[in-house]
């Protein structure tokens, strides 16, 4: 017989499976609460590729909490999060893009919490920005983060 963490577990494991997240790539993280306990409080820096931008990558920081419950993927993260985007290479487009459009979501929390990167693109400026933030069923949160790329003049963004 199974006990509760295991069925809670396999749960959050299928359903986070079943939303088809983006993956990210973990580029490091630093310690900032030591847990006797589970793993340590952590800010974590992770890498997302624009999944319809050739050489646009996105740098995601947040917290990541430790302990017993943050160590069976049980813990909220809190809804703080910080975003870079580069020019990593060549810039070019699998297609036109939609004026507005999320390209990626992770789950903060085993239910409805996900920290979401929007991709806005400023036609006047040709420029693609970048929003992060996190949102909740019930109670979304005003905290964000924004971030440009300037993209050459020479190279026009295609926009659906």
């Amino acid at each position: 017989m199974k006990s509760a963490v295991q069925i809670v577990t396999l749960f959050a494991s299928l359903f986070v499976a079943g939303t088809g997240l983006a993956s990210a790539e973990n580029v490091g993280s630093v310690d900032t609460a030591f847990k006797l306990i589970g793993p340590d409080h952590k800010v974590v820096v992770e890498a997302y590729d624009d999944p319809k931008v050739n050489g646009i990558t996105c740098y995601v920081s947040r917290a990541k909490t430790g302990g017993i419950s943050g160590g069976l993927g049980l813990a909220e993260d809190k809804a703080e999060a910080s975003i870079a985007c580069r020019q990593v290479g060549p810039i070019s487009f699998a297609g036109p893009l939609k004026q507005e459009e999320e390209v990626f979501n992770q789950s903060l929390s085993i239910l409805f919490k996900k920290l979401r990167i929007v991709r806005m693109v400023d036609q006047k400026r040709n420029a693609l920005v970048y929003l992060t933030y996190s949102d909740k069923l019930v109670d979304g949160s005003p905290k964000n983060s924004v971030t440009a790329v300037a993209v050459d003049h020479s190279t026009v963004i295609p926009v659906k």
